[in-house]
């Protein structure tokens, strides 16, 4: 079986593509979902790694669940309704809990349709940008299913409860450019310029200290669930971190001196 994610590397950018254009590049095998728990598990450990940027082959982003599999019940939706439910805890559910907890920010470059657990994947990264050819929904419930791999959790965090309920709520389909005023997306660009434009904000972001953009976007997530006071304490003890780096100082030097930074990740 060929791999489901091709990695490509850039310096400190690390491009991954999902590669199954056939499928609409369709999650539903372990095998995928695994990919996704090890490539973070790798990308976590691997310091030289800055920026992350995640986009799919092919006509679509991601397709969300195999509807094909649901009709036959096969699959990851095969057996009792504990089986299924164990499949999604033990499969798809990992994703969320690999991916929006990584360390490093994730851009996804939506190249087409992000369709259900197609479009949670894409509000786990950080940023989204998308191709004018793209639409988005949270289809679930025209399947008579719920959102079952957190977009209930991560939808109303980037576009508000009103337009999270009324995407969940109707499963209807927007394009690109409701995708923009609704914040669902931070850009629109022609579909040819879509990678040039998703490795423009990446390399903006690795063009600063490795620990900095670490450090940073942990606050950020952490930020979702804590009271003010807490994340003031965790802020406080990263920035004495922060500021015994190698690179804070090369920053503040380079700053002073009038010259482009040398940052060695240290």
């Amino acid at each position: 079986m060929k791999p489901f994610l091709i990695l490509e590397r850039e310096d400190a950018i690390l491009t991954v593509r999902m590669d199954s254009p056939e499928t609409r590049n369709a999650l539903s095998d372990p095998s995928q979902m695994q990919e996704f728990v090890d490539l973070c598990a790798n990308v976590r450990v691997d310091r030289s790694i800055k920026v992350v940027v995640l986009t799919g082959n092919g006509p679509a982003f991601c397709a969300g669940g195999n509807v094909k599999d649901m009709r036959e019940r096969g699959g990851i939706f095969a057996g009792s309704p504990y089986e299924v439910r164990e499949s999604y805890r033990n499969g798809i559910q990992r994703i969320p809990l690999c991916l929006y907890d990584l360390d490093v920010p994730v851009i996804a470059a939506m190249n087409g349709p992000a369709v259900g657990a197609g479009l949670d994947l894409a509000c786990m990264c950080d940023v989204r940008i998308a191709a004018d050819t793209a639409k988005f929904a949270e289809s679930f419930v025209k399947l008579g299913i719920v959102p079952g791999d957190g977009g209930a959790w991560l939808l109303p965090r980037i576009v508000g409860m009103p337009r999270a309920s009324l995407m969940a709520l109707t499963g209807d389909t927007i394009d690109a450019q409701t995708a923009l005023a609704w914040g669902l997306v931070t850009e629109v660009v022609p579909a040819a310029e879509l990678e040039t434009a998703a490795l423009g904000i990446a390399r903006r972001m690795a063009a600063n200290p490795a620990h900095g953009l670490r450090l940073t976007k942990r606050l950020l997530r952490e930020g979702q669930h804590m009271r003010l006071d807490s994340l003031l304490e965790m802020s406080a003890a990263y920035q004495a971190l922060a500021h015994h780096t190698e690179d804070h100082m090369e920053a503040v030097a380079a700053f002073v001196e009038k010259r482009e930074p040398k940052f060695t990740g240290r």
